[in-house]
C-alpha cells in the first residue's frame, strides 16, 4: 500500500505538469488565432452542406451566414459587457466589421474576380436568368435593410448616448428582419413541396460546436491583448482589432464562393454580415449598458451608407460591380484605416 501510495504522489505532479503545459500552448495567441480560423472553415464547410438543404442563394448568405461569421462579434460584445464602460468598443468592432466587409472584402471580390449577379453563359437560359434576376432583387433588398440599420444607428446616436430603449428599436428592427426571411423560406418550402433533410440536425451541432471554438478564442484572445505589453496590441485598439479579426471568417466565404462562381453569396454574405454588427451586437450592449458614442461613428457610418450606395446603384443598373468599382471600394477602405486607426 505504500509504494502505491508513494506512486500516485509521483504521477500526481506529472499529470498536474502535463496539463499545465497543455493549458499554456493552447493560451498562446498563434494556438487561439488557429483555433479561431480552424473553426471559421468548420463553419464554412457545414454551410456549403445546408444550401442543398433547403437553404440557397442569398437567403443562405443573409440568414444562416451571418449567425456564424457574425458569431465572433456577438462574443466580442458579450466579452465587454463585462465593463459597462466597453461601449465605444463594441461600435468600434463592428463598425470596423463593417466597414471591411463592403469596401476591402466585396472591392477584391470585384478586382479579381467577376462579381456579377448574372452571369452571362447561364444567363440565355430562362430558367437560370430568372434565379438571378431573383438574387439581384434580394440583395438590393438587403441593402436597403442596410441603409435602414445603419442610419437608424447615426439617428439614435445623435444625442452621444445609446440607452435600453434605443437598444429595444435596434434589436427589434433586426428581429423583424430576420422572421421576414423565415418567412420566406417556409413559403419557398411550401412552393416546392420539399421537406428539411433530418441531417441538418447533426450540421447545426456541428456548427454549435465549431461556434464554441470561436467564443473559446475570442474570450481569451481579448483576455491575451488586454494584458500585452506592446505598443500595436493594446487595450485602446481593442475594437479595431478585434473588428480587424473578425473579418476573417468573411474572408474565407467570400474566397470561397467566388472560387466556386457563386456571386450572389460573396455579396449578399457581405452585406448581410453587417446586420449582425449593426443593430444586433451594438444593440444588445446598450439593453444592458448605456454607450457614450465615440466620435469615431460618423466617418464610420458615411464609409458604409456611401460604399452601400455605390453596390446598390451598380447591382440596380448593371447587376454586377465592375473592376474599377472594386478599386475605388479598396481605396475607401484605405481612407477609412488611415483616418481611423493610423491617424
Amino acid at each position: 500500500m505504500p509504494s502505491i501510495i508513494r506512486a500516485v504522489n509521483l504521477i500526481n505532479p506529472t499529470v498536474q505538469n502535463v496539463i499545465d503545459n497543455i493549458q499554456t500552448y493552447i493560451d498562446h495567441p498563434l494556438m487561439l488565432l488557429a483555433i479561431f480560423i480552424a473553426a471559421s472553415f468548420a463553419m464554412i464547410w457545414r454551410l456549403h452542406a445546408l444550401e442543398s438543404k433547403g437553404f440557397e442563394g442569398t437567403v443562405l448568405g443573409t440568414l444562416i451566414m451571418p449567425y456564424c461569421s457574425g458569431f465572433a462579434n456577438l462574443v466580442f460584445a458579450y466579452v465587454m459587457s463585462r465593463s459597462a464602460s466597453n461601449g465605444g468598443l463594441v461600435i468600434e468592432n463592428s463598425i470596423v466589421n463593417n466597414a471591411t466587409n463592403l469596401t476591402l472584402i466585396l472591392g477584391l471580390s470585384a478586382v479579381f474576380g467577376s462579381a456579377a449577379i448574372v452571369q452571362k453563359g447561364k444567363a440565355r437560359q430562362k430558367q437560370h436568368a430568372e434565379f438571378h434576376r431573383i438574387n439581384r432583387l434580394n440583395l438590393l433588398f438587403t441593402l436597403i435593410a442596410l441603409f435602414l440599420f445603419t442610419g437608424t444607428l447615426w439617428a439614435l446616436a445623435k444625442d452621444g448616448i445609446l440607452d435600453f430603449y434605443d437598444g429595444l428599436v435596434l434589436v427589434g428592427l433586426f428581429l423583424f428582419w430576420q422572421i421576414l426571411h423565415v418567412f420566406e423560406v417556409l413559403k419557398d418550402k411550401i412552393r416546392k413541396n420539399k421537406a428539411f433533410h433530418w441531417s441538418i440536425v447533426i450540421d447545426i451541432a456541428m456548427l454549435a460546436a465549431s461556434a464554441y471554438c470561436v467564443y473559446f478564442a475570442v474570450d481569451h484572445l481579448v483576455g491575451w491583448v488586454s494584458t500585452a505589453e506592446n505598443q500595436f496590441f493594446s487595450v485602446s485598439k481593442l475594437g479595431w482589432l478585434s473588428g480587424l479579426l473578425m473579418v476573417l471568417p468573411n474572408a474565407f466565404i467570400a474566397m470561397y464562393y467566388a472560387y466556386i462562381g457563386r456571386q450572389d453569396i460573396v455579396l449578399s454574405s457581405q452585406i448581410g454580415d453587417g446586420h449582425i454588427c449593426i443593430p444586433m451586437c451594438i444593440g444588445l450592449f446598450s439593453l444592458f449598458n448605456p454607450i457614450r458614442v465615440p466620435d469615431f461613428l460618423q466617418i464610420g457610418t458615411y464609409i458604409i451608407l456611401g460604399a452601400g450606395a455605390v453596390l446598390f446603384l451598380f447591382i440596380a443598373v448593371l447587376g454586377r460591380v465592375p473592376r474599377f468599382i472594386g478599386a475605388g471600394l479598396i481605396g475607401a477602405y484605405a481612407l477609412f484605416l488611415y483616418k481611423g486607426l493610423i491617424q
